[in-house]
């Protein structure tokens, strides 16, 4: 545990017995009745105190911005861009040094575009309007938490620069996207809100890796260093040990992972840990700054009310951002900037979609869960469609494999064509047609699929909505390391060892891989596994079609409703579902979202679109959302750094900051958001081409009436 810096009281640092601070609290407020003074602020509360919900204690270090920092670990912005990454001086005992750093270089590199060219250390990255490398002093608390009705441990931190300024305080959310680590946003809304000299409040919402080597019985303790001790750790599958010893036994060198096999549905809770990391970061921050009455305690001198506090981050963050602005009764919040988030609105359809002149949507706010699985199922065909297969960037799944998908779809009568390249073009009009992906998305789709994306979500999220553990084995389907046969073998030690830094959080990622259990022949890495029904190579597809099933509730080659267990489990799944529903209600909150339309792993006519349409539904002229659409943005900035991707695309994360500086200029400057509208980028046109500014125009103050997006006549329209 690193000790408390100078100033602070250790004995706050510790969650135990609180009957002592209690008692001093009954006996100042009886002192300040006695002087005739009001006891409102004693009834709420007006004494600093750890949050109930911290478990255990607050381990706190400081960083000196020259050795080391809260941004860039010390690797300042050239370390971040440069390779190799940072290295173990032992890489069977890392140290907690040497994971932070790692943990800081890998997720900012995999959120942020650090290839020359591409922004980085023009528009954006820790040396953009800073001094030298971008190295930033301060201290940084991390903890563990616990929600209502769990006791699944969450991760929460809060990072405190030097600069911040206590008569003018601030502080910026940063939920983790993905299923990230609490690292997962110190790219994106940590590098923006320490470089504006806010506190950030960071949290794994109850995803992060959280591995459980189900062999060895090792996990992750909180700074990421690995125990098979009775101690707290980030997670571990509920098994008693003989129950792990005879699941060990029948399925060897498996693991367990957090968001999957927790059986708590952590994004049924994002919102409420995006709140409690907010109250966290009061809680430092009054330790620090606050004014100790020299009886033990400390008046709440920063506090809502004088506090600026944006709600941000993206993806999975984002969502969880704006969850929080819906939930959010004690007024924590003040505005949200969000970047492509993963927002599952309620479903209503007393409104349409409609995109130029284009067709109109009616299906649109299916659920993360549905459209994910159909792309799991029909994009390994649709990937052979002629023009995909002879454009689409990264479209490596090998062509015998994506044939087998087809004819696979084909015998079960899911798709129809007399040649491969018909089936394939009529799995694309499924999933455009059908589940409302837009043709903007398809040619990204291919290196997603490439890349496992659909495949992994579908399965963490069928385990979570279902809160079900790791010995369910939905869809026969396990993590596991596997070798180059597919076969599953044994995670390095030293692998193991940097998983909290290299991990994603939903396998198939650093080495733990999606494995079929029920695979023909043996259990066998998914994307080289044969399906039994088919004796094909065809990326494992029975197991697709039943985690399809289980998101849409019926058989989805027969149209049968699923019986028995099956049916069970598809409604535990549907009630998961129906927890992480958005209201549309940001309560008129001033909110930013910023989405790229060629967004294929979220797809807009899903997220950003109808939640944009939910809220005018809901807030009508009361609400303060505004809508950006940016043309030739996608997902996963990342990728832009490649060629095939960099020519066509830009990075969404510039239009994220603009975001964030609209916000923050409406909220201290009372400047106006700019209306709802599509922003019209320039794609460079070649990797060797540097973006300018010619390529990213601002979002606009006044935009034309062509680009503007609107809600009317019960329909969200959005210029071509």
């Amino acid at each position: 545990m690193a000790f408390p810096r100078p100033g602070l009281r250790p004995d706050l640092f510790v969650y135990n017995n609180k009957q002592g601070t209690i008692m001093k609290r009954i006996v100042l407020c009886a002192l300040i009745g006695a002087t005739g003074l009001t006891l409102t602020a004693c009834k709420d509360k007006p004494f600093n105190a750890i949050p109930d919900f911290i478990q255990g204690d607050i381990n706190q270090s400081s960083y000196d911005g020259m050795t080391d920092d809260l941004l860039t670990a010390g690797l300042g912005a050239s370390g971040l861009a440069s390779g190799p990454a940072p290295a173990f001086a032992d890489p069977l005992n890392p140290t907690t040094a040497e994971l932070r750093r790692l943990a800081i270089y890998n997720n900012y590199r995999a959120l942020v575009d650090t290839a020359p060219g591409g922004g980085y250390g023009t528009f954006f990255g820790p040396q953009v309007d800073a001094s030298g490398e971008g190295l930033i002093p301060g201290d940084e608390y991390i903890a563990y938490m616990a929600v209502p009705g769990t006791d699944v441990p969450v991760t929460v931190m809060a990072q405190v620069p030097d600069s911040f300024d206590p008569d003018r305080p601030c502080m910026v959310t940063a939920p983790s996207s993905g299923s990230r680590g609490i690292y997962g946003a110190i790219g994106t809304a940590g590098e923006w809100g320490l470089k504006k000299g806010c506190a950030v409040v960071y949290t794994d919402k109850g995803t992060g890796t959280g591995s459980h080597n189900l062999a060895t019985n090792t996990a992750q303790r909180l700074d990421g260093t690995l125990t098979s001790a009775d101690e707290p750790v980030q997670f571990r599958a509920d098994l008693t040990d003989e129950q792990r010893a005879d699941f060990d036994s029948a399925w060897p060198d498996r693991f367990a992972y957090k968001h999957a096999h927790s059986k708590a549905n952590p994004e049924a809770d994002w919102g409420l840990h995006v709140l409690q990391s907010i109250e966290f970061g009061f809680y430092v921050l009054n330790e620090k700054f606050g004014r100790e009455l020299g009886n033990g305690e400390t008046l709440l001198t920063i506090n809502p009310k004088n506090t600026v506090v944006i709600a941000s981050s993206v993806s999975n963050g984002g969502g969880s951002s704006v969850r929080a602005a819906e939930q959010d009764t004690e007024g924590l919040i003040d505005g949200v900037a969000v970047s492509e988030p993963n927002v599952n609105p309620e479903v209503d359809r007393s409104f349409t979609i409609r995109q130029g002149e284009g067709p109109v949507i009616t299906e649109h706010s299916r659920s993360l869960l549905d459209y994910t699985t159909a792309l799991a199922v029909y994009q390994g065909c649709a990937n052979q469609e002629p023009e995909i297969a002879g454009t689409a960037p990264f479209n490596f799944v090998a062509q015998d494999i994506g044939q087998n998908i087809c004819n696979s779809l084909a015998n079960k009568g899911l798709v129809t064509g007399a040649t491969v390249e018909d089936k394939a073009t009529d799995a694309l009009r499924i999933l455009n047609e059908e589940f409302g992906i837009q043709p903007e998305q398809n040619l990204l789709a291919p290196v997603h699929f490439w890349l496992n994306v659909a495949q992994g979500i579908s399965n963490t999220y069928a385990n979570a909505y279902g809160r079900l553990g790791v010995e369910d084995r939905v869809c026969d389907l396990s993590f596991a390391t596997t070798d180059s046969s597919g076969a599953v073998s044994q995670l390095a030690p030293s692998d193991e060892a940097a998983l909290f830094a290299v991990s994603n959080g939903i396998p198939p990622s650093a080495k733990v891989n999606l494995v079929y259990d029920g695979a023909d022949g043996q259990p066998t890495n998914l994307p080289a596994s044969a399906s039994p029904s088919s004796n094909q190579l065809d990326y494992g597809l029975d197991a697709l079609l039943c985690l399809r099933s289980l998101a849409q509730g019926s058989d989805p080659v027969s149209g049968a409703d699923l019986q028995g267990s099956d049916a069970e489990l598809a409604t535990a799944i549907a009630e998961g579902i129906a927890e992480v529903r958005a209201s549309g209600d940001l309560q008129g909150k001033p909110t930013v979202f910023v989405t790229g339309r060629a967004d294929a792993i979220l797809p807009i006519n899903h997220t950003s679109r109808p939640y944009f349409g939910l809220n005018q539904r809901v807030e009508g002229k009361k609400s303060n959302l505004r809508y950006y659409e940016i043309l030739n943005a996608h997902h996963l900035d990342v990728l832009n750094g490649f060629p095939g991707v960099a020519d066509r695309y830009v990075p969404l994360h510039h239009y994220y900051f603009q975001a964030l500086d609209l916000v923050w200029a409406n909220l201290t400057e009372k400047q106006a958001l700019p209306p709802s509208q599509v922003v019209r980028t320039v794609p460079r046109g070649a990797i060797t081409t540097p973006l300018a500014e010619v390529n990213l125009p601002a979002i606009n103050p006044a935009p034309d009436a062509g680009d503007r997006i609107v809600f009317t006549d019960n329909q969200v329209r959005i210029p071509e």
